[in-house]
């Protein structure tokens, strides 16, 4: 039986990239590589930008999950 309710994941980790924050700049260096035909090199820049992102938004996830407990 399938449930009425939005099912969200049970970790940040498992949620779809277009849910992050991050998904801009996932976005744009994706369409940079379609417009320089994969020349990695050219992007570099935009994939900067993307890992800077995921690693504020890992240590976020971190933090917030630092106070969490397995037996509460």
């Amino acid at each position: 039986m399938a449930s009425s309710k939005a099912q969200t994941p049970p970790y940040p980790s498992a949620a779809r990239i277009s849910d992050s924050d991050c998904y801009p700049a996932y976005t744009a260096s994706l369409k940079c590589l379609e417009v320089y035909s994969s020349d990695k090199s050219k992007c570099q820049e935009h994939f900067d930008i993307y890992k800077e992102c995921r690693k504020k938004e890992r240590e976020a996830r971190l933090e917030r999950n630092r106070n969490r407990s397995f037996f509460s």
